[in-house]
């Protein structure tokens, strides 16, 4: 199995409910396998020229590599951040029934 062909993505954002609507679109267009919502962490941060210390909610998401540009978007269209985190990483290694059931659970090939 390809395992460049999975990422992981971080995204931030400011609470539990927002991240639960987001999940759940993007699980049910099958844009992602699975999220994770880990509540309540703190970031500092440096945001138009001040120093900013608040509290926001992490989501952690499995997909493919090739559903990126369609994830991000529909992440930016429902975030309420005008500059939301989205950053993704690749999957070095995984087992390969999880890794199968990402492929099984997502869109297949490029989407539209």
């Amino acid at each position: 199995m390809t395992n460049s062909e999975f990422i992981v993505l971080h995204i931030t954002v400011p609470d539990e409910n927002t991240a639960a609507s987001i999940a759940k679109d993007i699980v049910g267009q099958k844009l992602a396998a699975c999220v994770n919502i880990l509540g309540s962490i703190r970031s500092i941060y440096s945001w138009q020229d001040k120093i900013e210390d608040g509290k926001e909610v992490l989501m952690i998401i499995k997909t493919r590599r090739h559903l990126f540009e369609a994830l991000s978007g529909r992440i930016s269209g429902l975030h309420p951040y005008s500059v939301p985190e989205i950053i993704a990483m690749p999957i070095a290694e995984g087992s390969d029934k999880y890794l199968e059931w990402i492929r099984e659970v997502t869109i297949k090939g490029s989407p539209a």
